[in-house]
């Protein structure tokens, strides 16, 4: 079934062309098969280490030697299952995994957000690729499939194992805080499509990945980092929407899950229980109905959504009483495990139950290889080099290219004629940008204009005093904000200038979130819109590659954004 969709969504030319990573075995049968390594180790466990081998502790190579130090004393300490790595730098980060697994008994799994790869963390020295509601616009899955063998190849030179992603949210709420740009869009069909071929891409690249956050954290106004957000809707809407992705990534062999902290009355009506703590929604739902057989992980248990009502470690014991495997970033794992080991004695969990979760975690670890002492060990010489290669800068910009959509008529790009007097504004930033510098050396007479979000009134007005004398005018929206938020920064003054602008047959290109795009009333007026979805240097090469008719854009809109601009919207 999944070699079917594989082909149906174009990507068995990419997979024609990893052999070697299809020979892998699969994930899900090997987990739940005996192996004598898995069986070894887990006799050397005592019961404190098995329970130890389920919790996974946070880690920075950024916060100084002392920190450092303090994790290394709770991983040799309590020797637990894995570490979460979080900022700092390349060559730091792989100095402290192979300290780390030094001082463990049994090989670490080490994880990392990398839902856009390694630039998700680890912004200096490394590649950033699209987020994903950038690639939710992309109509061929085989580059995001490459793109999961890319950060997959990125992740194992770094010593790192687990890719917490994709994102399989349904973003369907332009004001949700904490999914939004995270996710492919809000269509269900969409977003399984390259779900599945991210993951698919990772995979065989070796990586164990997670989809996430089960059962969907798409619909939401509130971040869950700082409270427990509380879904209304029926047990058939999410049946039918937020929780189709997880299903058929599931069907499709997906080796992780990871579950949100959010209450769901229709799914479990205990009052203020998030569903990481929830015996229905993980073990009936999840495992039973939905058949998951691989590694539950539940989402960081240091969150108010989940210690907000369960306080001193009673949520670690009903996470693991819930059915996850795996508890990411526990306030205290040291204590938590003693409540486990506790709870075990009081018959609130069996240890059979704990034995056959341990034996999964020691069958992933072997799956990854982590039985060779090599392949967890990181080589630090030409690191960075390896890690910024020039093939997969040159898939960053194919994505970007890819994912550029033409809303409205392509009539005023076509129409531009390049000896003509042209002004080109970038509105939102204090200096001139990329996308002016690629456009400056085609345009023969042309001028740069940098508006900052807060421009003032005579600032606008020097500019648009200007602008008569101009036979064509290109417009670039810039959010300059580390993550493109559903509404700009632009003060009154600036938002009726761009009103102004639209009515001027302007050509707009707007480097923001594309929900940003409700909260600029008259830009619908404008015959030409280019958008490009983030603010970066690869989307404004991307951009003006399109304006200098070097690039037909073939994205299409992966949200609604309001009756002006809606899913699937493109040329």
């Amino acid at each position: 079934m999944l070699r079917k969709a594989l082909v149906a969504s174009g990507l068995i030319l990419s997979l024609q062309l990893t052999l070697s990573a299809q020979q892998r075995d699969a994930f899900i049968p090997f987990i739940n098969a005996q192996h004598r390594w898995v069986d070894s180790v887990f006799n050397t466990l005592s019961a404190r280490d098995k329970v130890a081998q389920l919790f996974m502790v946070r880690a920075h190579s950024d916060l100084g030697q002392r920190y450092i130090d303090s994790v290394a004393g709770v991983i040799q300490r309590e020797q637990l299952g894995g570490i979460v790595l979080f900022q700092g730098g390349p060559v730091r980060h792989a100095q402290v995994i192979n300290r780390y697994q030094r001082l463990s008994k049994v090989p670490l799994l080490v994880a990392f957000d990398g839902e856009w790869g390694l630039g998700m963390r680890l912004a200096d020295s490394t590649i950033s690729f699209p987020y994903q509601m950038a690639l939710g616009a992309i109509q061929n899955e085989a580059l995001i499939y490459q793109m999961g063998l890319e950060v997959a190849r990125d992740f194992k030179r770094l010593g790192m194992n687990v890719n917490f992603a994709p994102v399989v949210d349904i973003n369907n709420n332009p004001r949700n805080p904490v999914i939004n740009f995270r996710s492919f869009g809000e269509d269900k069909q969409n977003v399984t499509r390259k779900g599945l071929a991210y993951m698919r891409g990772m995979m065989d690249g070796g990586l164990l990945t997670t989809l996430k956050h089960f059962p969907g954290h798409g619909d939401t106004d509130v971040d869950s980092h700082y409270d427990l957000p509380r879904l209304t809707f029926t047990a058939g809407r999410l049946d039918s929407l937020e929780m189709y992705p997880f299903r058929e990534l599931i069907k499709a062999g997906a080796p992780g899950v990871m579950v949100a902290h959010m209450n769901i009355p229709s799914l479990d009506k205990t009052p203020n229980l998030p569903s990481s703590l929830s015996h229905h929604i993980i073990t009936n739902v999840l495992k039973k109905r939905f058949g998951f057989q691989g590694l539950t992980f539940t989402d960081a248990m240091d969150m108010r959504g989940v210690v907000k009502h369960f306080r001193n470690g009673e949520a670690d014991v009903r996470a693991i009483i819930a059915g996850n495997d795996v508890l990411e970033l526990s306030e205290n794992s040291g204590r938590a495990i003693n409540l486990v080991l506790q709870a075990i004695k009081q018959g609130r969990l069996s240890q059979q139950d704990i034995d056959t979760r341990v034996k999964k975690i020691l069958a992933a670890k072997y799956w990854l290889g982590l039985d060779n002492q090599q392949q967890r060990t990181v080589n630090l010489t030409n690191l960075y080099r390896d890690i910024n290669r020039p093939q997969t800068e040159a898939l960053n910009q194919r994505l970007a290219d890819a994912s550029v959509t033409l809303l409205k008529s392509d009539s005023l790009i076509k129409a531009l004629d390049y000896t003509k007097r042209t002004a080109v504004i970038c509105i939102g930033l204090t200096q001139i940008s990329e996308f002016q510098n690629m456009l400056g050396w085609r345009f023969d007479n042309n001028m740069f204009y940098v508006l900052s979000p807060q421009a003032t009134a005579d600032d606008v007005a020097a500019v648009a005093n200007e602008l008569s004398s101009y036979s064509q005018v290109i417009v670039a929206l810039h959010d300059n904000r580390i993550r493109p938020r559903s509404t700009l920064n632009y003060n009154g003054t600036v938002r009726l200038f761009i009103n102004e602008l639209a009515n001027m047959n302007s050509v707009f290109c707007l480097f923001a979130n594309p929900y940003s795009l409700a909260g600029l009333p008259g830009i619908e007026q404008a015959k030409t819109i280019l958008v490009c979805y983030q603010n970066d240097d690869i989307m404004q090469r991307a951009a003006a590659k399109v304006i200098l008719k070097r690039l037909n854009p073939t994205g299409r809109l992966p949200v609604t954004v309001n009756s002006f601009f809606r899913y699937g919207d493109g040329k």
